[in-house]
């Protein structure tokens, strides 16, 4: 169901005394939960997706192989062409591709797998999206990456 959002865009001046808040402008954005992909997803705690005018900000994705019903085999590299196909599958039910994305943020449960995770990354973002990747420990079952996608529409 559509609903509208206020908000109020914010930033922080230093000065000499510390920081001061200023405002920059305010709009409303139109704001609704796509239908989810999977039937399966409806009932969970989350949203697969969320759309903010042509922006789409995805859920966090790991590397569960759906159909096999399990984790990705392979180890970081496995996984992380699982997550990426995952994230491509949730991109086309709602008409875009990885050139679509603009931002994604990488968790892995090591930061020793970067530079294998990085192999597979290049292979698909072609576009070269903003990225903003760290380490955390305790990924949702025991994955070693996961990423969530923003992505506009229409541009």
């Amino acid at each position: 169901m559509p609903y509208e959002i206020h908000y109020l865009s914010l930033f922080f001046v230093p000065n000499t005394s510390g920081h001061d808040l200023y405002s920059i402008g305010s709009r409303k954005i139109h704001h609704h939960l796509p239908q989810a992909r999977e039937p399966s997803k409806a009932s969970a705690p989350f949203s697969e997706a969320v759309q903010a005018g042509n922006t789409f900000y995805l859920a966090g994705q790991i590397g569960m192989d759906r159909a096999a019903g399990r984790m990705a085999p392979g180890g970081i590299q496995g996984e992380t062409e699982q997550v990426i196909k995952n994230i491509e599958a949730v991109l086309k039910y709602h008409g875009m591709t990885l050139d679509n994305v603009v931002k994604c943020t990488v968790i892995l449960s090591d930061i020793n797998d970067f530079k294998a995770f990085n192999e597979v990354y290049v292979k698909y973002f072609k576009k070269k999206p903003a990225r903003t990747t760290y380490a955390a420990a305790g990924l949702a079952a025991g994955a070693m990456i996961e990423i969530d996608v923003i992505a506009v529409k229409g541009e």
